[in-house]
C-alpha cells in the first residue's frame, strides 16, 4: 500500500487577520531575518499576490524576490506589505531575560 501525501502550505491556514498576525508575530519573535521575510511572503500569498501588488504598488516579482527566505526586504517594502495585509508594526517592550 502506497502512502499518499499532499503538500503542506502554511498560507492555507492564514484565513483570518488574527491568524496572519499570530503567524507574523512568531516570525518576528524569532529574530531571524530569513524567517521574517519568508513569513511575510507566505502571508502575501495567502492574501493574494496580485491584489497585494496592486495595493502596494510593487510588482509581483519584486514581492516574491524580497519576501523569500533569502530575500532582504527594505523597511519600506515591509511597511507597505504589512499595511496592505491590514496590519501595522508597533514596537512593544522586549521580554527581559531572567539573566539580566
Amino acid at each position: 500500500m502506497t502512502l499518499e501525501t499532499t503538500p503542506y502550505d502554511s498560507a492555507a491556514l492564514l484565513d483570518t487577520l488574527e491568524a496572519v498576525a499570530a503567524y507574523l508575530g512568531d516570525a518576528f519573535a524569532s529574530g531571524d531575518l530569513g524567517e521574517i521575510a519568508d513569513a511575510l511572503g507566505v502571508a502575501a500569498r495567502a492574501h493574494g499576490m496580485t491584489e497585494l501588488a496592486r495595493k502596494t504598488g510593487l510588482s509581483r516579482s519584486q514581492i516574491y524576490a524580497s519576501l523569500s527566505r533569502t530575500g532582504r526586504p527594505e523597511l519600506e517594502t515591509v511597511l507597505k506589505v504589512t499595511e496592505a495585509l491590514g496590519l501595522s508594526l508597533m514596537p512593544v517592550p522586549a521580554a527581559r531575560s531572567s539573566a539580566a
